[in-house]
Parts: structure tokens; C-alpha cells; sequence
């Protein structure tokens, strides 16, 4: 088992929860596995781009969790930054 965490900030409130999670898991697994789902009922975490740290991960599906890993799940932006 390897302790990580998983993050989510919606725009009126953030939620930081600290997960224990098999060896071997991935981070869509292990967001799924987390329990943030039922924080934000309304997001689709399927679905959302997830990095870890400040890096979005594009093989989220596929990379496998570390120990101490902050997985972060991205929601769509509202305008350009730019």
C-alpha cells in the first residue's frame, strides 16, 4: 500500500483527501477510489485531465500511483488566459 493524496478545487471550495491505495494503481484508479466523487457529485471524473504535482499526466489511465504522489484533477477553463 503507498499513501497518497488527491486534490480537486472547485471555484467556491477545495477538497485535499489523503488515500491509501494499492501498489500498482493507477491515478484514474486511484482518484475513482478515493472518494472525491462524492464531494463534487456534479464533475465528471471520468472524464477530467489529472497531473500530479503541476504536470498534467496524459496517461492517466496507465501510470501507476508512487508514494507521496498529490494527484490533482483539472477542470475545464472558463475563458483564455490568454
Amino acid at each position: 500500500m503507498v499513501e497518497i493524496e488527491v486534490v480537486y478545487a472547485a471555484e467556491d471550495r477545495q477538497v485535499l483527501l489523503a488515500v491509501m491505495v494499492a501498489q500498482g494503481t493507477s491515478l484514474r484508479m486511484a482518484v475513482q477510489a478515493s472518494g472525491i466523487a462524492e464531494h463534487f457529485p456534479g464533475v465528471d471524473l471520468a472524464d477530467c485531465p489529472l497531473g500530479i504535482f503541476g504536470k498534467v499526466v496524459a496517461d492517466a489511465e496507465v501510470r501507476a500511483v508512487q508514494a507521496g504522489d498529490r494527484i490533482e484533477i483539472y477542470r475545464p477553463l472558463l475563458a483564455d488566459p490568454k
